[in-house]
């Protein structure tokens, strides 16, 4: 079974990943060492999740570990906000403060009428020699105007899904992985290794 490095700290994240790529070793950049700060400066979910990918890349090679990198961007963009909070995700409001960033784009929103959205995942994985295959995700649905469910992740409780009908934090880990955009990211990121898909 080959290893990935998985570029997250974030516990549920690493969760669902792992439960979606059954068919790899994923490992958390915290299980090689890895707990250095990456400026994330990328001007959108690719650069980003390159950024991530690359930098932890160059801290294995120095570790003489032959290990691919699994490293993702993703967001919630809302049509009428332009595509925000896009990147800016996790520090709407503030950094990485999950309340501050519900209750700003609750404000934002209060007298917008269309409030379709979508999280988009971006994923890049990036092997030893360079070569990297870029994936996207997208699940569709809209903004409520109320909490519904679980608020584990900032948004999930705000993002009715068309797929479930029902918000994701009302949604089971199952039902959520099913249609998630990073679900769909890595069904793309295993298509294009299928295909043998690599670019440089």
């Amino acid at each position: 079974m080959k290893t990935i490095v998985f570029a997250s700290g974030n516990k549920h994240k690493i969760e669902e990943v792992k439960s979606i790529l059954k068919d790899y070793d994923i490992i958390a950049m915290s299980e090689v060492g890895f707990d250095e700060e990456i400026d994330e400066n990328g001007k959108d979910f690719f650069e980003n999740s390159f950024i991530k990918a690359k930098a932890i890349s160059d801290y294995l090679k120095n570790k003489n570990l032959d290990y691919m990198v699994l490293a993702d961007d993703s967001g919630l963009c809302v049509d009428e906000l332009n595509g925000d909070p896009g990147i800016h995700t996790a520090r709407y409001a503030g950094d990485h403060d999950k309340e501050a960033n519900r209750q700003k784009l609750l404000k934002v929103m209060k007298d917008i009428t269309n409030r379709s959205a979508n999280y988009t995942c971006h994923m890049i994985l990036l092997r030893p020699d360079g070569k990297y295959i870029s994936a996207v995700g997208k699940s569709y649905g809209k903004i409520t105007h109320e909490y519904r469910g679980d608020t584990s992740f900032t948004f999930d409780c705000l993002f009715f899904s068309n797929d479930l009908n029902k918000t994701f934090g009302e949604a089971t880990a199952e039902e959520k992985n099913r249609v998630s955009h990073r679900f769909r990211a890595i069904e793309d990121l295993l298509d294009k290794i299928n295909s043998d898909e690599w670019e440089e």
